[in-house]
């Protein structure tokens, strides 16, 4: 029984990264879909990702209404929520070049370069 859900997992996890290689087709520059499909994350850990980006996108949003201009700590609650495979340095470049939630990673890839 766990040998069939096992088989099952990979078989969701292909197809997911399958339907992410079509979209590779179409446009070369999705630079976060080919992190995820190299390093073998699945579909729930990028929802996880996704989620985590949205909440920190609002963060950001409000510290700057508020008038911060440190954010360090969302750099590190990013860091903290990456699936253990990825780097912070890889996914800030990916997702730069692949435009996800730019005024996040254009001000996390600030503190990515003093690393």
């Amino acid at each position: 029984m766990i040998e069939h859900e096992l088989l099952l997992d990979r078989i969701k996890l292909l197809e997911y990264h399958q339907r992410l290689i079509i979209k590779l087709l179409n446009n070369p520059k999705l630079e976060f879909y080919k992190l995820i499909i190299e390093n073998g994350i699945t579909e729930l850990e990028t929802e996880k990702f996704l989620t985590k980006c949205d909440e920190l996108s609002m963060k950001l949003e409000e510290q700057k209404a508020e008038g911060y201009v440190y954010f360090h700590p969302l750099f590190n609650e990013l860091s903290a929520s990456l699936p253990a495979s990825l780097t912070v340095k890889e996914v800030i470049k990916a997702c730069i070049i692949q435009d996800l939630y730019e005024p996040l990673f254009q001000e996390l890839g600030k503190y990515e370069k003093k690393l």
